[in-house]
């Protein structure tokens, strides 16, 4: 059975629209909310670094989840981008119905 995810993916503010974009094109998600200006500090090859980003909240189905995984790594400029998967315990039914027509691939 389906289940909903949200899909957590920080990226420079130049590639959200697009990475955003093309997901909802592909029909691997059915929305993109995009939180322009956040702050993240992170140690990365052993340093502190503060970065201005776009955090990306998305809202897909579990069925194409692999294969949003992957399109997101193929559009993103990160080495290792950010891209957390978390499951939708509860929700509005409509909404959620909404969301899984929305977010399947065409056949």
């Amino acid at each position: 059975m389906a289940g909903e995810v949200v899909v957590l993916v920080s990226c420079p503010q130049s590639e959200a629209e697009q990475i955003s974009e093309t997901l909802v094109q592909e029909r691997l998600v059915a929305c993109i909310n995009i939180l322009p200006k956040v702050t993240s500090v992170y140690q990365w090859k052993g340093e502190i670094v503060k970065d201005q980003e776009t955090l990306l909240v998305i809202k897909s189905s579990s069925i194409v989840y692999d294969r949003l995984e992957a399109r997101i790594k193929e559009l993103h400029s990160y080495e290792i981008p950010e891209i957390i998967c978390l499951a939708i315990d509860k929700g509005y039914a409509p909404y959620l119905e909404w969301l899984n027509s929305a977010s399947k691939t065409k056949d």
